[in-house]
């Protein structure tokens, strides 16, 4: 009978050393305090929560000494989803306290009273369905899949597999399969969604196939929501949970099956601390629980490609082949739309169509300038433009929020000559539905952040024209109700366009939709990331699968890099091609997957002391590596310290780590940093860590 508790406080303090010793009162013994319970525990002058993550018959510390908690909560966490936290917080250089904080009930900071809650109904925001549709017959290619995935369930040992699937291939069916082979052996199912609001399809057929066997946990749900949810799947009466990243951490014991939908896309890290991979994460919890993984994706990610076994699903279900992909030449284009994309959307809408037009840019304009001193209207607390939001009547930071009113005049020589540069989706908006929809019979939806926030949708602002009045009813009408609604409009419209960021291009099934476009396709080229290729090829490939799963559909790619490696392979649906030649590039540039990348950000609000952090993390990162079994630091390289641009008001330093062997140099970085951060010379300096930067 355990007398003491090994607690671990949770504070967000880096310096912190726990877990702490408890002693436990005898109403706490004998099993009714284990590892996972939740307690409320002195702590300095406070009162905090703390997680059991282990029990002992003994202390360092003297009986007399050592501090009761308070109370136990009504409700832990499983023992397993602790180690996991344990294992989060060392992989990617974090503190227990913040890798627990990933697996405890939703909102359990703020049940310290202990009290009882209240049962929660499920709100509008939970679908709720019945078992349904006969399903569907596999055919031939989905069938040998799920014979492997329903052996490898049978063995009840780990096993990963990546399904590539071309878009439209069926691999949402191979996924209720699989859950349902999983159901059958009394064990349950997590599937990952890339974001809830952008793939309702695939929710509501899970919902429709297992009914309130599903729980749906999101963030659009409130606290108390998310706590049934949560405890539905903790206590057993739901087996499988359908959401985002934080699904991964669902508490489903007897764990069989987990399903990465969509496994490409970016959304699946984590940009709070600690900044956890989703799908790695899935990857370690199948591996302790001897269940199946199972990553989805028409555009596999290269390390993916090259690290897990494949299946393939080489043609649709319907039997429609993929779309003809035409790549438009827009150099010494004077105009926004080449003439054969102008005459594409001409055409959709005589034929009363529907189109879907992809622009990654936000906003009216990237940026303003005066023309009379050159002046550019920028963000006060970070390095970059602001962006120009004309329905909203407002000027925006994309980085911090920052917002201020759209300018009339310079203020720095009082001209009126206000310059507006580049395009982004609510323009565009604008100036289709001017030529599209003159008549109002053929409607124009955008779907970005600006949308989705009601950002930009409110009413009339000052100076705001009539046509931007107009507008703003538009986007105020497509804020109300979500993205769900926005999307569910256009599918009901018998004809229209759908513009928006890469949202558009998102796992959406419309059947009707007969022309897709790319504008400025080679924009995510021209960012300074080795991933740049993979993102742009990947975005062109996902929105020709939207196009086409109805009837005959084509796809126009404007760009000024016409012969760029992964739009040419976009255009030729070769993903294989485009995957071989870029695991051969990022071989040869020492890159992931060949390699590992952690980036170190310092911040600051003086440049001097984030530089001085920075280069105080690098020698002492350096120093741990020469001591580890390695015996000298020849397997990393070291980047930087780099100055990056100031981002809500604090100035930044970044050093990049590139090593061949990943736990060495994880462990040599959260040491340094350990080390650094709690020097009294670098107080006011944050410390930001990113193991697998995206």
């Amino acid at each position: 009978m355990s007398s003491i508790a090994q607690v671990e406080p949770m504070t967000t303090a880096r310096a912190l050393r726990g877990p702490f010793d408890y002693r436990l009162p005898e109403e706490l013994r004998g099993g009714a305090v284990e590892v996972g319970s939740m307690l409320v525990v002195p702590f300095g002058r406070r009162e905090v929560l703390g997680v059991v993550v282990g029990l002992a018959d003994s202390s360092d510390v003297a009986a007399e000494k050592l501090l009761a908690p308070l109370r136990a909560l009504e409700l832990g966490v499983p023992a397993e989803m602790v180690a996991l936290a344990e294992w989060i917080a060392a992989e990617y250089c974090s503190t227990l306290a913040r890798g627990l904080g990933l697996v405890l009930p939703p909102g359990a900071t703020r049940r310290l009273s202990g009290r009882k809650r209240r049962a929660v109904k499920r709100s509008e925001h939970v679908p709720v369905g019945a078992r349904s549709p006969e399903p569907p017959v596999p055919n031939d290619e989905q069938q040998a899949v799920l014979t492997l995935l329903q052996d490898a369930l049978s063995e009840r040992a780990a096993h990963a597999r990546l399904l590539h699937g071309v878009t439209g291939s069926g691999k949402t069916e191979i996924y209720l399969r699989a859950a349902e082979t999983a159901l059958a052996q009394g064990r349950g199912a997590i599937v990952l969604v890339p974001e809830i609001a952008l793939t309702p399809q695939i929710v509501g057929r899970f919902i429709e196939r297992f009914g309130d066997t599903v729980a749906v946990m999101h963030s659009q749900l409130r606290p108390g929501e998310r706590y049934a949810e949560w405890r539905r799947l903790r206590e057993g009466d739901a087996r499988i949970c359908v959401g985002p990243r934080s699904a991964v951490f669902a508490p489903i014991d007897r764990l069989g099956l987990i399903v990465v939908d969509e496994e490409h896309d970016a959304s699946y890290k984590h940009e709070g601390d600690p900044r956890y991979d989703a799908r790695d994460v899935a990857a370690e919890r199948a591996r302790r629980s001897d269940a199946v993984l199972l990553l989805g994706s028409a555009t596999p990610r290269a390390e993916s490609a090259l690290r897990v076994p494949r299946s393939t699903l080489a043609r649709r279900v319907d039997g429609r082949p993929l779309p003809d992909v035409e790549i438009l030449d827009m150099r010494g284009e004077t105009h926004g739309l080449h003439p054969t994309t102008a005459q594409g959307l001409a055409q959709v809408r005589a034929a009363r169509c529907k189109a879907i037009v992809l622009l990654n840019r936000r906003g009216w304009s990237n940026f303003l300038s005066c023309r009379s001193c050159g002046r550019v209207w920028g963000c006060p607390h970070c390095d970059v433009a602001l962006v120009l939001h004309r329905a909203g009547g407002f000027v925006a930071c994309h980085h911090c929020g920052h917002r201020e009113p759209a300018p009339q005049r310079c203020e720095a020589c009082s001209s009126t000559s206000v310059a507006r540069h580049g395009v982004g989706t609510e323009r565009l908006q604008h100036e289709l539905a001017a030529v599209l929809d003159d008549d109002g019979a053929f409607p124009i939806f955008r779907l970005d952040a600006d949308v989705v926030s009601g950002a930009g949708s409110g009413a009339r602002a000052a100076g705001a024209d009539a046509a931007d009045a107009a507008g703003a009813a538009r986007h105020a009408e497509d804020g109300q109700g979500g993205v769900g609604a926005l999307l569910r409009r256009f599918e009901a419209a018998e004809c229209g366009v759908l513009i928006g960021t890469q949202m558009v291009a998102k796992g959406h099934d419309f059947p009707d939709v007969a022309l897709g476009v790319v504008l400025d396709a080679d924009a995510t080229l021209r960012f300074p990331d080795f991933r740049a290729e993979e993102r742009t090829f990947a975005l062109i490939a996902q929105l020709a699968g939207r196009v086409g799963r109805g009837g005959e559909g084509r796809v126009l790619v404007q760009t000024i890099a016409p012969d760029a490696r992964a739009i040419a392979y976009a255009a030729r649906h070769d993903s294989d091609g485009f995957l071989a030649g870029e695991l051969q590039r990022r071989e040869a540039l020492s890159y992931p997957p060949f390699s590992h990348l952690i980036r170190v950000v310092c911040s600051a609000e003086h440049a001097e002391a984030a530089r001085t952090a920075a280069a105080a993390v690098r020698a002492s990162f350096t120093a741990h590596m020469r001591q580890s079994e390695a015996g000298d630091s020849d397997g990393a390289t070291v980047l930087g310290p780099a100055s990056l641009f100031r981002l809500r008001g604090r100035e930044r330093e970044v050093l990049v780590i590139k090593a061949a062997e990943r736990r060495g140099a994880v462990q040599a970085v959260g040491a340094a940093v350990q080390d650094v951060s709690g020097g009294r010379e670098h107080q006011g300096v944050n410390f930001s860590v990113d193991v697998d930067p995206q």
